[in-house]
């Protein structure tokens, strides 16, 4: 045969690939749905039975795959109005993002570019990582995942199907121990399961494997009605039931996956829910969800960045209905034409993706390398938009160890290499005081140590339960601690201990202002019942006494005033979009009444106050370096000293570093 047989059009498909798009634009704009982001998981099972099916009987019916041939026709069909979304949303981006968002927002088209987004934002979520809203791409990762696939199956093609029963075994294998390895490390490594092929593939090869049955088959598939009402009905399940969290993909995905392959094995049977999935209405909605797919997230990333927030169900119905527009157009005017066009042959196809991705890459790198060009923006923008980005800090001395008392922690030396003499253990603050510290220990001449752990107080004795952690991250807060309890005897060279925490924070149980949201429990390892403030108070006497005992010095650093109404990326937001058509950004306040600063902050200051009296530590004070007699403020002398409301900036922690002398002058004692 000259060519492999074609694929019958399939309306049901169309109208399956809607329910999965509409369920997850419904589920990122916000409508009750809480499993709506599975319709991710049903796209894949979907492009799996399609593009499997296609190499199938490609090398079927003529004895080789024509890879060429294959990738050009991926580009025709995804590449136009990839690009074309890309380049608005960069156009749209100069005038709405911030300059590190733009930035970051190069970064992913650099990776949604070359197919390796997924990996991009596995490695990225961390605790100072922008929040999900705020990535324009976020989307590709699933993108990127398909791509992935594409660049493998035909592989796999190529060098086992010569062997028909290799090959198939080969994929059975593959897809065992891609379920299994999903199932094993999701609960202790979600975001890689979520983002990365190898856990995903089982998703893809169900579809690949069901279209080999599928082909191989000599009579139609028909059986029964129930085969597809319950395959209807796992759907409509995942898209109601199944939770966001650490606990997706696992064992959860096998659910909306199970009822997609229900569906597509029956799709040749006369029933209801084929008859309904083949109606106009749902078949138009399957044809323009790749387009929909791609421009739904960018419009609510940056509708959400000018709005702030929706305003309710009519704005939400109308950014939908713009998101619904703006599909339809790219689907009719972009898609439609360069896939259906006799005229634009696949030299041009090829030609065309090479210059868009190259075009990309270029604008990419220039916008990343001139950090998202601040000049945009007024002066007074700048200042909060300087805050945004100072930050950033080379962590490239740190060091997880891989065995010894400190096996598995994170240790990052500074000041002058050497053995250190001083161990600086705290929560993100000390993250925040990095380069201040730094510089104080080579100016000091003092080597150091930094241990710290986001949200975790730097006490022995104590369990935390956060609300924006994880289990894991919450359980490992004090097993870490008991670790370093008995990893110092280890280390002889210490004479200093600094401990850093947002202890306000600890003590209240709860953030203020505007991340009055995060809730956290702290608890004594012995005792959970204890009240939290007599647990705290006793976790610090233990500390102190313990770290006295074997003979060190011990200093606290007083938390920073909180500016419980701050936050430098909704201040730069405020000043840079004011003028913007339909943006809605809120005034933050950058000053915070000294008394109340006080009346939140004094709880725990008071247990370092007592000890200090007994000679048992010395406080490093801060607050002076940002109050007056009444006010404490973000900014001092034109230069943003918070990133959020409680987090310092690089310069903040630069400019105080004279605070910490006293540190320096009793190790040269």
């Amino acid at each position: 045969m000259s060519g492999a047989s074609p694929q019958a059009y399939r309306p049901e498909i169309d109208g399956l690939r809607a329910i999965a798009v509409i369920s997850v634009v419904l589920y990122h704009f916000g409508v009750p749905l809480q499993g709506g982001f599975t319709g991710v998981d049903v796209f894949f099972v979907i492009s799996g039975f399609l593009i499997g099916g296609i190499l199938w009987r490609e090398h079927r019916d003529t004895g080789r795959i024509r890879l060429v041939a294959f990738y050009i026709r991926r580009f025709r069909r995804l590449a136009p109005a990839f690009f074309t979304m890309l380049f608005a949303t960069f156009a749209l981006g100069w005038f709405i993002l911030l300059p590190f968002e733009y930035r970051e927002f190069a970064k992913s088209a650099i990776a949604a570019t070359v197919y390796l987004s997924n990996v991009l934002f596995f490695r990225s979520a961390g605790y100072f990582d922008t929040v999900s809203e705020e990535k324009p791409l976020l989307h590709t990762w699933s993108l990127a995942v398909e791509e992935q696939f594409y660049i493998v199956l035909p592989l796999l093609f190529i060098a086992l199907a010569w062997a028909r029963k290799s090959f198939l075994l080969t994929l059975g294998i593959v897809w065992i121990g891609s379920l299994i390895a999903c199932i094993v490390l999701t609960p202790n490594h979600p975001t890689a399961t979520f983002f990365l092929f190898p856990f995903r593939a089982w998703e893809l090869l169900s579809g690949v494997l069901l279209a080999i049955y599928v082909a191989e088959r000599r009579t139609p598939i028909e059986l029964p009605a129930s085969v597809s009402i319950l395959g209807l009905i796992c759907l409509i399940a995942s898209f109601a039931l199944i939770p966001a969290g650490e606990k997706f993909p696992g064992y959860l995905a096998v659910l909306p996956v199970f009822g997609t392959v229900l569906l597509l094995l029956n799709g040749a049977s006369n029933n209801v829910v084929n008859a309904t999935l083949s109606r106009a209405i749902p078949v138009f909605f399957g044809k323009i969800s790749y387009s929909l797919y791609l421009w739904h997230w960018p419009i609510l990333v940056l509708a959400l960045y000018l709005r702030g927030e929706f305003g309710g169900p009519i704005e939400i119905a109308a950014w939908l209905l713009v998101c619904l527009v703006i599909a339809t157009l790219s689907w009719r005017f972009v898609e439609l034409p360069v896939r259906k066009s006799q005229s634009i042959s696949g030299r041009m196809i090829f030609g065309g993706t090479v210059v868009a991705s190259g075009l990309a890459l270029a604008i990419s790198a220039g916008v990343f390398k001139q950090n998202g060009i601040t000049t945009r923006f007024t002066e007074t923008a700048q200042t909060h938009i300087g805050a945004t980005a100072d930050f950033l800090q080379d962590w490239s001395r740190c060091e997880v160890h891989a065995d010894g008392p400190f096996k598995g922690l994170e240790l990052c030396p500074i000041g002058p290499e050497g053995a250190p003499k001083l161990l600086v253990w705290g929560d993100s603050h000390v993250r925040a005081l990095r380069e201040g510290l730094d510089l104080a220990s080579h100016e000091a001449n003092t080597p150091g140590v930094i241990i710290w752990r986001a949200g975790c107080p730097p006490l022995f004795g104590l369990e935390k339960v956060e609300n924006s952690a994880t289990p894991s991250q919450n359980s490992a807060c004090g097993e870490a601690n008991r670790q370093i309890d008995v990893a110092l005897s280890q280390m002889p060279s210490l004479e200093t201990i600094l401990l850093v925490g947002r202890w306000t924070y600890y003590w209240s149980g709860t953030g203020d202002g505007l991340d009055e949201h995060n809730e956290i429990t702290v608890m004594a390892s012995a005792d959970p019942n204890q009240p939290q403030t007599e647990a705290l108070h006793e976790a610090a006497k233990t500390t102190v006494e313990r770290l006295m005992s074997s003979g060190k010095k011990v200093f606290v650093f007083e938390q920073p005033p909180e500016v419980a109404g701050y936050d430098s990326r909704l201040a730069a937001r405020h000043h840079a979009l004011s003028t913007v058509p339909f943006s809605n950004t809120k005034t933050i306040d950058t000053d915070m009444n000294l008394s109340d600063v006080a009346d939140r902050q004094d709880g725990f200051n008071g247990v370092w106050t007592a000890l200090e009296a007994d000679a048992k530590i010395k406080i490093i004070r801060s607050w002076e370096q940002f109050c007056d007699d009444a006010t404490c403020s973000a900014i001092h002398d034109g230069i943003g000293q918070y990133f959020d409301n409680n987090h310092l900036t690089n310069s903040a922690a630069l400019r105080i570093r004279n605070v910490f002398e006293p540190i320096f002058e009793s190790n040269a004692q």
